[in-house]
């Protein structure tokens, strides 16, 4: 078993957590979110954060926690926020200490899977117009951090985990 962390990127409903969780019970392994770990050392929520302090500040923090958890000596599995691929510090980290699977979904699915969006700074305004917009932004920088990609649109979670693990273990051989 490789002793490389799982790492888990994509927009916001491709199913990071929920495919994390499964794949850490699977690999047994300790799950982390990094949106988790943030709003943990804040004493806030990812709302509040940005509300607060701004996105900048959340990204800041964000990067710390990236750090963190790429030096752990434990493997992990760990679900990044949306953006934070787009720190270059934050992707060269996570995919020096990792394999990094990129979780893709239609923006059509994630608009179903987010629902209104109510608790994501970002998609406050127009969920489905915002997040198509950030998948198109967001796509060649994902293409860049990632070792793999899985469609996870049409697949239950058990499903989208097997395709994940074996690509994992494929990749850390």
């Amino acid at each position: 078993m490789s002793t490389r962390h799982l790492v888990l990127i994509g927009l916001m409903g491709a199913g990071k957590t929920t495919v994390g969780l499964e794949c850490a019970r699977r690999l047994g392994r300790p799950f982390v979110d990094t949106d988790d770990l943030v709003t943990s050392a804040a004493g806030l929520s990812v709302e509040g954060i940005f509300a607060r302090d701004g996105e900048r500040r959340f990204r800041e923090m964000e990067r710390a926690v990236v750090a963190d958890v790429c030096a752990s000596p434990e493997p992990l599995v760990i679900a990044c926020g949306g953006g934070t691929v787009l720190d270059p510090e934050s992707r060269r980290a996570l995919r020096a200490a990792g394999v990094v699977v990129w979780l893709r979904a239609p923006s059509a699915t994630l608009v179903r899977r987010v629902g209104n969006g109510a608790t994501r700074p970002l998609l406050r305004d127009d969920p489905a117009r915002t997040l198509t917009r950030l998948e198109r932004l967001r796509e060649p920088t994902y293409e860049a951090a990632s070792h793999a990609s899985v469609d996870t649109d049409g697949l239950d979670v058990a499903a989208v985990a097997d395709v994940v693990v074996s690509r994992f273990e494929a990749a850390a051989a």
